[in-house]
């Protein structure tokens, strides 16, 4: 599993069409036209997301590794 960080998985999620919903705190919450399911993307600087939590959001998001 590669290390990314929140800002560069935030930039992927916008890349498949999922819009900024809104900030609370260093979290980003994002959606989609038509599906209920929001992601809470923590922001913190350049820091790496850890493993489990990049899976977590990849497979809420529909997306594989190599969609990033």
């Amino acid at each position: 599993m590669m290390s990314i960080s929140g800002k560069e998985l935030a930039r992927a999620i916008e890349r498949q069409g999922r819009r900024l919903l809104r900030v609370a705190g260093s979290h980003h919450i994002y959606g989609k036209e038509g599906s209920i399911v929001g992601l809470s993307i923590p922001i913190h600087g350049n820091r790496p997301l850890k493993t489990g939590l990049l899976r977590h959001l990849l497979a809420l998001a529909e997306m594989s590794e190599g969609d990033i």
